[in-house]
């Protein structure tokens, strides 16, 4: 039986170097593609598939909000996180919800490859790079260097979708909250990073890997 996949990506490109990497696999199906977190999840819920292969940063709905909701509506799928970053954030924020493998683009071939036969056997996956800062998060106990911001997953979904030029009121929509709770949101974000307008926010963004800009 193959293994069904769905590649969620907003770039068409990387999607469909990635569809042919793994179609070149006999036991291998691509049954769908996503360019955004709230279309993925119309994908998934139309294809049923095993694994979903996501990047973290996607438009409207990003990968770490999509994967939550994704396990919510199917336990059983198996994800697998595709990022041009290794931020140790985000990956333990991954896999603390829930994600089965990390993959970064660079090493995206034979590992990935491997990540989906992995997964596909309850296990977990994560690339040699990837690993590496999972270890030392473990062996640092340290929230992160002396003065570091510590923004939490929804902020920092929150600070991604407002660089992207997103409104409250669509934001509020996204991830199903009162248009008044991004309101506090922004503000805590605004009052941790020291920022005092959405330029500056959209600036913060781009410098650290939050958004494609």
């Amino acid at each position: 039986m193959k293994t069904r996949i769905v590649l969620a990506d907003d770039h068409q490109m990387f999607r469909q170097a990635l569809r042919t990497l793994l179609e070149k696999e006999s036991d291998i199906e691509v049954v769908g593609e996503a360019s955004d977190g709230i279309e993925l999840l119309r994908v998934v819920q139309q294809t049923l598939p095993d694994v979903v292969c996501i990047d973290i940063m996607m438009p409207k709905l990003n990968g770490i909000e999509a994967t939550r909701r994704l396990l919510a509506m199917l336990p059983t799928i198996k994800v697998i996180v595709l990022s041009a970053y290794n931020d140790r954030n985000y990956i333990l924020d991954m896999l603390k919800i829930g994600a089965s493998g990390y993959v970064t683009k660079n090493e995206c071939g034979d590992e990935l490859l491997r990540a989906v036969k992995a997964v596909r056997l309850n296990r977990k996956y994560l690339c040699p790079d990837i690993a590496d800062v999972v270890t030392g998060a473990m062996i640092n106990t340290q929230e992160g260097k002396s003065g570091a911001v510590r923004l939490g997953a929804r902020e920092r979904q929150v600070l991604q979708l407002v660089a992207e030029g997103v409104t409250s009121a669509q934001i509020a929509e996204y991830i199903n909250v009162a248009p008044s709770t991004i309101e506090v949101h922004r503000r805590n974000i605004m009052r941790k990073l020291n920022l005092h307008s959405v330029a500056e926010l959209t600036k913060y963004a781009i410098r650290n890997g939050l958004t494609n800009g």
